[in-house]
Protein backbone atom coordinates (compact mmCIF):
# COMPACT_ATOMS: atom_id res chain seq x y z
CA UNK A 1 0.00 0.00 0.00
CA UNK A 2 1.03 3.59 -0.51
CA UNK A 3 2.87 5.12 2.43
CA UNK A 4 4.24 8.62 2.86
CA UNK A 5 6.27 8.99 6.04
CA UNK A 6 7.36 12.47 7.01
CA UNK A 7 10.13 13.64 9.29
CA UNK A 8 11.72 16.92 10.23
CA UNK A 9 9.99 20.09 11.26
CA UNK A 10 9.76 21.44 14.77
CA UNK A 11 10.47 24.85 16.24
CA UNK A 12 12.55 27.51 14.54
CA UNK A 13 13.24 31.17 15.18
CA UNK A 14 12.31 33.78 12.57
CA UNK A 15 15.03 33.78 9.95
CA UNK A 16 15.95 30.20 10.73
CA UNK A 17 15.84 27.07 8.62
CA UNK A 18 14.22 23.66 8.75
CA UNK A 19 14.11 20.69 6.41
CA UNK A 20 11.16 18.38 5.91
CA UNK A 21 11.55 14.93 4.40
CA UNK A 22 8.98 12.54 2.99
CA UNK A 23 9.79 8.89 2.36
CA UNK A 24 7.49 7.25 -0.18
CA UNK A 25 6.69 3.60 -0.82
CA UNK A 26 4.05 1.43 -2.45
CA UNK A 27 3.94 3.13 -5.84
CA UNK A 28 6.24 3.98 -8.74
CA UNK A 29 7.60 7.13 -7.16
CA UNK A 30 9.74 8.22 -10.10
CA UNK A 31 6.68 8.63 -12.35
CA UNK A 32 4.62 10.90 -10.07
CA UNK A 33 4.89 14.61 -9.34
CA UNK A 34 4.93 15.38 -5.63
CA UNK A 35 3.71 18.31 -3.59
CA UNK A 36 4.02 19.85 -0.18
CA UNK A 37 0.95 21.48 1.32
CA UNK A 38 0.40 23.27 4.59
CA UNK A 39 -2.55 24.14 6.76
CA UNK A 40 -2.39 26.86 9.37
CA UNK A 41 -4.99 27.11 12.14
CA UNK A 42 -8.13 28.75 10.85
CA UNK A 43 -6.88 28.85 7.27
CA UNK A 44 -7.45 26.82 4.12
CA UNK A 45 -4.94 24.26 2.97
CA UNK A 46 -2.28 25.88 0.77
CA UNK A 47 -0.10 24.29 -1.89
CA UNK A 48 3.46 25.21 -0.96
CA UNK A 49 5.62 23.52 -3.58
CA UNK A 50 5.39 21.14 -6.52
CA UNK A 51 8.02 19.05 -8.23
CA UNK A 52 7.73 16.96 -11.37
CA UNK A 53 9.91 13.95 -12.04
CA UNK A 54 12.84 13.83 -12.40
CA UNK A 55 13.03 17.13 -10.51
CA UNK A 56 13.76 19.70 -13.19
CA UNK A 57 10.37 21.42 -12.96
CA UNK A 58 9.26 23.05 -9.74
CA UNK A 59 6.57 25.51 -8.72
CA UNK A 60 6.04 27.47 -5.52
CA UNK A 61 3.41 29.50 -3.75
CA UNK A 62 4.20 33.20 -3.96
CA UNK A 63 4.40 33.30 -0.18
CA UNK A 64 7.44 30.99 -0.09
CA UNK A 65 9.13 31.71 -3.40
CA UNK A 66 12.83 32.41 -2.94
CA UNK A 67 12.83 30.94 0.58
CA UNK A 68 11.72 27.31 0.17
CA UNK A 69 13.22 24.68 -2.12
CA UNK A 70 11.59 21.39 -3.05
CA UNK A 71 13.73 18.53 -4.29
CA UNK A 72 13.49 14.80 -4.82
CA UNK A 73 15.72 11.76 -5.00
CA UNK A 74 14.09 9.15 -7.20
CA UNK A 75 16.79 6.59 -6.34
CA UNK A 76 15.57 6.41 -2.75
CA UNK A 77 11.96 7.60 -3.14
CA UNK A 78 12.38 10.76 -1.10
CA UNK A 79 11.06 14.29 -1.44
CA UNK A 80 12.40 17.20 0.56
CA UNK A 81 11.38 20.72 1.51
CA UNK A 82 14.21 23.01 2.54
CA UNK A 83 12.78 26.04 4.32
CA UNK A 84 15.01 29.07 4.81
CA UNK A 85 14.40 32.53 6.22
CA UNK A 86 11.38 31.24 8.06
CA UNK A 87 8.66 33.66 9.12
CA UNK A 88 6.01 33.35 11.83
CA UNK A 89 3.38 33.08 9.09
CA UNK A 90 5.02 29.83 7.95
CA UNK A 91 3.71 28.21 11.13
CA UNK A 92 1.48 25.34 10.02
CA UNK A 93 1.17 21.61 9.69
CA UNK A 94 2.94 20.49 6.53
CA UNK A 95 1.92 17.50 4.42
CA UNK A 96 3.54 15.74 1.50
CA UNK A 97 1.21 14.52 -1.23
CA UNK A 98 1.25 12.51 -4.41
CA UNK A 99 0.00 14.92 -7.07
CA UNK A 100 -3.62 14.28 -8.07
CA UNK A 101 -3.80 11.30 -5.71
CA UNK A 102 -5.43 11.09 -2.31
CA UNK A 103 -2.22 9.95 -0.65
CA UNK A 104 -0.89 12.10 2.17
CA UNK A 105 1.84 12.05 4.73
CA UNK A 106 0.95 12.09 8.39
CA UNK A 107 1.69 15.79 8.77
CA UNK A 108 4.57 17.60 10.44
CA UNK A 109 4.22 20.64 12.65
CA UNK A 110 6.41 23.64 11.89
CA UNK A 111 6.37 26.48 14.39
CA UNK A 112 8.25 29.70 13.79
CA UNK A 113 8.50 31.82 16.89
CA UNK A 114 11.03 33.79 18.89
Amino acid sequence: QVQLVQSGGGLAQPGGSLTLTCSASGFTFRTFPMRWYRRAPGKDREMVAHISPPGTTTRYADSVKGRFTISRDDAINMVYLQMNNLKPEDTATYYCNVFLQDYWGQGTQVTVSS
